[in-house]
């Protein structure tokens, strides 16, 4: 499959009128005071066990996925799909979710990834065959015809060859039963579609910042309001010759330099937290090594895609912030998270390995830090 499909998109958005599900206007608040606990979820990429889990491991669901979690603000940072099969249950549940938790006095704050925004511009590379067969319905048949015929028509006007019978193989290869309905579902006002260009790609609760891949030194004094309507804006009326901001790599929804830990980076991660008077931020987009929550900068970056989906084969995992605190929650386990570096870090892997029942993955990663501690520490009088 090509990594755009145009013409098959064009008749998506024409048809969108005949069965799109319109759930309300994008919204402008994108910053709470300080509540007393936040749960941070990093990307599930389509695994739903997995995410009930740690949903469950929170407290913020019961046996039967209501939702339990009182005035918790639950945060998840983006990626919900694609590279997993049960792409639509996860939003499903955050939808439903977001509901329930207003209810009961909290939140739901589900928000923009990259592989949301790619959905919505047609960008397919990592929708897995299973996603697709999640739409298909009584009328796909008629859909993927309907959509044939044009192509032939298309072909016809153009002076070009009947299609062949391999044309065919081809086109129904690539364009899967369920397809379309995927098309018209994240379409900006299909069921998805209209649920997503309402969210925000950052928000600041209390103290803390969370968004998806990072905030760079190119759009480092620009306001969360400013990101977020721009990204909006692009992404109510989906083009990917239009959508900079959506797929910048140093865009808020792309950025791995803070991920990545470059000391040369301080400078700019504290003018960003003074800007926005934050202590900490929260990202995800960049899985960790030894899938686990890592803290970055002396805790000033908290990274929190542990690898989630079986697709990485990461545990359950998530952030807690309570009581001014910030704790790991793995394998239902709660694990203060340090601010610093040396041997506190090293002391929290070493809890997370033990936590673990293959801890082999961490052994690189606990190397390092143990020899870094061992480097830093004072020689014998």
């Amino acid at each position: 499959m090509s990594r755009y499909e145009p013409r098959a998109f064009r008749l998506v958005l024409g048809a969108i009128c005949l069965i799109a599900t319109t759930l309300g206007t994008a919204g402008a608040e994108d910053a709470w005071p300080a509540v007393p606990r936040v749960v941070a979820i990093g990307d599930v990429h389509g695994d739903f066990g997995q995410l009930v889990t740690v949903l469950k491991d929170a407290g913020l669901v019961d046996a039967k996925l209501k939702w339990t979690g009182g005035k918790t603000h639950l945060v998840q940072t983006g990626d919900r799909i694609d590279r997993g099969a049960l792409s639509r249950k996860v939003m499903d549940l955050l939808m439903r979710l977001e509901k329930d938790a207003k209810k009961a006095g909290g939140m739901v704050h589900p928000l923009l990834g990259n592989h949301e925004a790619m959905n919505m511009l047609g960008d397919l590379r990592y929708v897995t065959p299973e996603e697709f067969a999640a739409f298909k319905g009584t009328d796909s048949q008629r859909y993927r015809d309907a959509l044939w015929e044009q192509r032939r028509e298309e072909r016809k006007q153009r002076g070009e060859a009947a299609p062949t019978e391999a044309d065919r193989k081809r086109f129904d290869a690539e364009i899967p039963l369920g397809y379309i309905e995927h098309r018209l579902a994240f379409a900006p006002k299909g069921v998805y579609g209209a649920w997503l260009v309402r969210q925000n790609a950052v928000i600041r609760i209390g103290d803390t910042l969370f968004l998806h891949g990072g905030i760079s030194p190119k759009y480092a004094d620009f306001s969360l309001a400013d990101l977020n309507e721009k990204i909006r804006r692009e992404l109510q009326d989906p083009d990917p010759l239009t959508a900079l901001l959506a797929q910048d790599p140093e865009g808020p929804l792309w950025y791995r330099g803070l991920a990545q830990g470059d000391p040369a980076l301080l400078p700019h991660l504290e003018g960003v937290l003074a800007r926005h008077g934050c202590r900490r931020i929260v990202i995800g987009h960049t899985p960790t090594e030894g899938f686990l929550v890592f803290p970055r900068y002396g805790g000033r970056v908290l990274m929190i895609d542990v690898g989630l989906s079986k697709y990485y084969g990461g545990p359950p995992a998530a952030l807690i912030l309570e009581g001014g605190q910030a704790f790991a929650l793995h394998r239902g386990k709660r694990l203060p998270l340090p601010d610093a570096e040396g041997e506190p870090l090293l002391r929290y892997v070493r809890e997370v390995s033990a936590l673990e029942p293959d801890p082999s993955r961490l052994k690189p990663l606990l190397g390092r830090l143990e020899e870094a501690a061992a480097t830093a520490a004072p020689s014998p009088p």
